[in-house]
């Protein structure tokens, strides 16, 4: 029913910018909201942001806290994640996602229609 491309992806060096777009088709805004995780190689898929549909509200992981922001336009049917102050430890693929539960945001057990994922390399 939604499918999600994520771009905005690139080479970067430490102390730079990049945002990453979450393009939707078919049924856009649906759910609880929209999330946004990344995963390096050989480790875990990690929380990064949220954003609830209901409010607005977001939530940002202890790691990109201050430093990330998520934004969605409805007029575009996209998410966005604007990354500033970027670091080596920011290097992974970020996949955005659809929340399916209403009390899961932290976890990728709530999200579900899993984009293809874009890769972001930040250099020291």
């Amino acid at each position: 029913q939604v499918q999600l491309v994520e771009s905005g992806g690139g080479l970067v060096q430490a102390g730079d910018s990049l945002r990453l777009s979450c393009a939707a088709s078919g049924r856009t805004f649906s759910g609880y909201g929209m999330g946004w995780f990344r995963q390096a190689p050989g480790k875990e898929r990690e929380f990064v942001a949220a954003i609830r549909w209901s409010g607005g509200t977001t939530y940002y992981g202890d790691s990109v806290k201050g430093r990330f922001t998520i934004s969605g336009d409805n007029a575009k049917n996209t998410v966005y994640l604007q990354m500033n102050s970027l670091k080596p430890e920011d290097t992974a693929v970020y996949y955005c996602a659809v929340s399916r539960e209403r009390y899961i945001i932290y976890s990728t057990r709530g999200y579900d229609s899993w984009g293809q994922g874009t890769q972001v390399t930040v250099s020291s």
